[in-house]
């Protein structure tokens, strides 16, 4: 390794990337890399952190090429099992090519930098070249994520305080069901992960973080301020009609997608989801329903 930003910002991803996981994960991973072609797989979410193997196992699976869907990622449902219980994962499937594209921001997508900027493992790459690839997309995504934290925090602050900036605007520019303050539960359980995260990739970014003590001061000039601000307003601005395009594709795509649906909406908001023959069948004309329940919910949440 040499001794520059890129470099030491690479170094800390490859090491994340390599963390341990249940053989079972694993082998769940291998299965589905080999049915698809796939390069990689990546593997994240909640299940990454607690080593549970309950509850739905979130999955990337990467792809060699560059001819890609015009509405990606392709998402599917599968279950494997393993010593009398079932296995679940939520699996993403899209050109590893792509994925570097949109890590980097060259993209309109507002997703991958923002969601592989928090922990991920590569469980599996097929060979040297193709984990190479994979740990560059994933330090391009801290340096997107950490150059928009830094033009929508304040002037100076913890780097916790940039983070939740972050988070809070790309949450807004997607269709989300985290309930509010997630923000605050993504930093403080993969507070590890986060430590030390934000000068590293500002640095690989090309802003001097100005850290002094615990407080940084980006050194971000108005001019190169305003040019990212006017990057992500362009994202935010397609953010929503872009996540409403996938979710109408993966309601056609997506076996199982009601219970996982139903699932996913009870685990973060605690408001449960009855699934009726209606609903698993038809699962895009039950969702306007489904999100009257999930606004009235929230309203008597915030009332009480």
């Amino acid at each position: 390794m040499t001794g520059t930003p890129a470099a030491a910002l690479a170094e800390r991803i490859a090491a994340r990337l390599a963390v341990p996981t249940d053989p079972a994960v694993a082998d769940f991973a291998r299965a589905l890399a080999d049915a698809s072609g796939a390069v990689a797989v990546l593997f994240y979410g909640s299940n990454l952190r607690t080593g549970s193997l309950d509850g739905v196992l979130d999955f990337y699976l990467l792809l060699p090429g560059t001819q890609e869907s015009a509405i990606w990622p392709r998402v599917s449902y599968h279950e494997r099992s393993h010593d009398g219980m079932t296995l679940r994962a939520k699996v993403a499937t899209m050109r590893l090519a792509t994925f570097a594209k949109a890590a980097g921001g060259e993209l309109a997508d507002t997703t991958i930098w923002a969601r592989f900027v928090q922990p991920s493992a590569l469980i599996w790459a097929a060979d040297d070249a193709a984990k190479a690839d994979v740990i560059a997309a994933i330090a391009s995504a801290a340096a997107t994520a950490a150059r928009l934290a830094a033009a929508l925090g304040p002037v100076s602050a913890a780097a916790e305080d940039y983070w939740r900036a972050l988070f809070r605007a790309t949450y807004s520019a997607e269709f989300r069901v985290e309930k509010q303050g997630r923000e605050n539960d993504i930093l403080s359980v993969n507070a590890d992960h986060f430590a030390g995260l934000l000068p590293l990739a500002l640095e690989a970014g090309g802003i001097a973080p100005g850290l002094h003590g615990s407080i940084l001061t980006p050194r971000l000039m108005p001019a190169e301020r305003a040019r990212i601000l006017g990057w992500w307003k362009r994202r935010r601005r397609l953010g929503k009609p872009l996540n409403l395009l996938r979710l109408v594709k993966a309601s056609t795509t997506f076996e199982g997608a009601a219970r996982y649906a139903a699932w996913k909406i009870e685990r973060h908001t605690g408001m449960p989801v009855k699934l009726t023959p209606f609903r698993e069948r038809f699962p895009l004309l039950a969702a306007p329903q489904v999100l009257w329940d999930l606004s009235q919910h929230r309203r008597k949440q915030r009332a009480g």
